[in-house]
This record gives structure tokens, C-alpha cells and sequence, in this order.
């Protein structure tokens, strides 16, 4: 209890001093969790001390190259949750909500907290997120999915066996048994993947969904943990076009777009790769953008970051980040990160990993 009041007391510390709290409600605040965590073990965050936490959790997330938009995230508040049917229903209202009908909202809904003998749990890694299935000839659709597609046929859910089939929804409460819901399909935004310049592009029947919510992390406020807060932003075109589609153990579709291409694939001395990568994410821009669903470039991006540093800098704040994740996956030295260093060190509140509830 001791590290709880701890970590507490600088979270309230350093929300309440940016928020233009006086002195006298600093130290009442304080005294309030002290008392709570004497009498209950734990204490409870105010909505306003909910909503800065998950905002400073983005400004803090040394993986994300997106964080000028920190202050733009919208939080819900769903603390209230009872059961899994309640919680089904808020996660289906948060896409509908983030997708705004392209035009992206970057949300968090936060359900309760996590304590001795309690624990909400999103199975998913996205709750949008497409299928994969293990056949003779290798997994169909998204290899990322195996592990989690065959745990929701164990659960009942119905395979369909295609390449893009979007996957349910699970959640668990404690050691209940999970439930499941299908996503509405016309609640899903996808996206057809085609290209400016090479109409061919289109028989390769590629496509992709708008809106990344990432449903497996826990959200650390002040020593509390919230074990289900989905959040999302909007992508960025390299996470789909050079990674979710180009990747050798995702769909790894550059052999097909290198052929559409009539590239040269005998050796890797034509550059056929990066040629094919270029064009592919050239595609995912152009068909988000046309279907008027919200992305961004990686240069674009990386000038937003580099903006997001110079705010930082005038606050006397420092900016941590992993190198290794705020580079684009394509031209990376294009970009001022990749001549650039960053300290690594983990800044709270933030957003963590946390093991598979399967």
C-alpha cells in the first residue's frame, strides 16, 4: 500500500499542476486517497483525474509517433459496467463512435478497475480484427489471428473461411465464461485497396478496416490499473501497407503486386520489393482518402511528431520514445527521427502489455 500511496501522490502531483490546481486542493486530494487507501486498500479516480490520466498515458507512449493529438482524446467513462452484456454494447457504441463515418475520433472507454477479486478482460487484439485459419496450404486470411480465431470457434462462434472475415468480440469478466458478440458488418468502415495509376490493382482484392482500436493493453492511472480500456487513433498508411498487408507472416501480398507490376522478382537487385512496397502504400492512401476515412503519411506523421517535440520542449518537458517504433517501416531516413535519439525510460500513467486471458 505504501508504493500505491506513492505513485498516487505524483500522479495527483503532476495532473492537478497541470490542470491549474491550487495548492489547498492538491493537498486535500491528497488526503482523501490516503484515507481510502487505509480503509479499502485502494482508492478511485475522479472523471476529471480519469480523463487527464488516459490523455497523459498517449502523451507518454514512447511507441507512438501520433502523440501531438494527445489532448484530442475523447474518454468515456463506462466504470459503471456490470456485467458482459453491458460491456459488449460499450464496445460496439466506442466504433461507432471512433469511426464517425471516416472521419476518425481518437477515443478511449475505460471500464472498471482492476482489484483482488476483480478483472474486465477484452480478448481481442483489435476489436476489429480479421480471421485466420490453418488449412493444408498455410493460414487463410491474417496469421496474426490464428491463436485467437480457433479460440472463438471454441467459444461457438462460426467460421467462414475468408480472407477479410471480421472477428467477434470477446470479453470476460473475472473467471466467468466469456461471451461473444458478432461486430455488425455495417458498423465495420472497410476499405477497398486501389491504386491512382494501375487499375490491375484492384483484382488483387485487397482491402483493410479504418479504425485500429487496440483492445489487449491495460491503461495504469496513478497506481491503478485498468484492465479493458480500448483506444484508437487512426492509422498511419505504413502500419496496413508495409506491415499488416506486406509482412512475410501477414498476408504478404508484394509477390502479387511485384507480378501485377511485371517487376523482375529473379533478383533482389531490382529493388522489386521496395518498388512494390511504394506502390502498395501508395494505394492505401490514395483508396482511404477517396472512401474519406482518416490516415496519415509517415512524413506527415514525422513532421507532426517533430511539432509535438518543439510543444514539448517549450513545456520543459522531456520527450521519451523507442526509436525502433516511431521509424516508419519505409524510408525511415527521410525523416528527422531516424537521425534522432530518444530515452527509452517509462513514463506513468501509460498504457502496458499485459498476458493473454487465453
Amino acid at each position: 500500500m505504501n508504493e500505491l500511496r506513492t505513485v498516487a501522490k505524483e500522479f495527483i502531483q503532476l495532473c492537478y499542476r497541470e490542470l491549474g490546481k491550487s495548492r489547498e486542493e492538491i493537498e486535500l486530494r491528497h488526503q482523501e486517497i490516503e484515507k481510502s487507501i487505509e480503509h479499502t486498500g485502494t482508492y478511485k479516480h475522479t472523471a476529471e483525474e480519469l480523463t487527464y490520466g488516459a490523455k497523459l498515458a498517449w502523451r507518454n507512449s514512447n511507441r507512438c509517433i501520433g502523440r501531438l493529438f494527445w489532448e484530442q482524446l475523447t474518454v468515456i467513462d463506462k466504470r459503471n459496467i456490470e456485467n458482459e452484456e453491458e460491456m459488449l454494447a460499450a464496445l460496439i457504441d466506442h466504433i461507432i463512435y471512433a469511426t464517425n463515418e471516416g472521419r476518425i475520433r481518437p477515443t478511449i472507454t475505460i471500464f472498471p478497475q482492476k482489484e483482488k477479486n476483480q478483472a474486465f478482460r477484452i480478448w481481442n487484439h483489435q476489436l476489429i480484427r480479421y480471421a485466420g485459419y490453418d488449412s493444408e496450404k498455410g493460414i487463410v486470411g491474417d496469421p496474426h489471428s490464428a491463436a485467437f480465431t480457433k479460440e472463438c470457434i471454441q467459444l461457438g462462434w462460426k467460421p467462414k473461411y475468408g480472407m477479410y472475415d471480421v472477428l467477434p468480440i470477446v470479453v470476460q469478466i473475472n473467471n466467468q465464461t466469456p461471451k461473444w458478440r458478432e461486430v455488425p458488418h455495417e458498423l465495420v468502415k472497410e476499405i477497398e485497396i486501389e491504386h491512382p495509376e494501375f487499375s490491375e490493382f484492384r483484382d488483387l482484392n485487397l482491402k483493410w478496416y479504418g479504425v485500429p482500436i487496440i483492445s489487449e493493453m491495460k491503461l495504469e492511472i496513478g497506481g491503478i490499473e485498468y484492465s479493458a480500456a480500448p483506444f484508437n487513433g487512426w492509422y498511419m498508411g505504413t502500419e496496413i501497407g508495409a506491415r499488416n498487408l506486406a509482412d512475410i507472416e501477414r498476408y504478404n501480398v508484394l509477390p502479387q503486386v511485384a507480378e501485377l507490376l511485371e517487376l523482375n522478382t529473379k533478383t533482389n537487385a531490382t529493388l522489386w520489393k521496395d518498388r512494390a512496397l511504394v506502390e502498395l502504400n501508395a494505394a492505401v492512401l490514395y483508396s482511404y482518402k477517396k472512401t474519406g476515412v482518416s490516415i496519415v503519411d509517415h512524413h506527415t506523421a514525422a513532421k507532426q511528431f517533430k511539432r509535438f517535440e518543439e510543444i514539448e520542449a517549450d513545456q520543459k518537458r522531456e520527450v521519451t520514445g523507442d526509436w525502433t517504433w516511431l521509424i516508419p517501416p519505409i524510408s525511415p531516413a527521410s525523416t528527422h527521427i531516424f537521425h534522432s535519439s530518444y530515452d527509452n525510460k517509462i513514463k506513468k500513467p501509460n498504457y502496458f502489455y499485459q498476458k493473454a486471458p487465453y
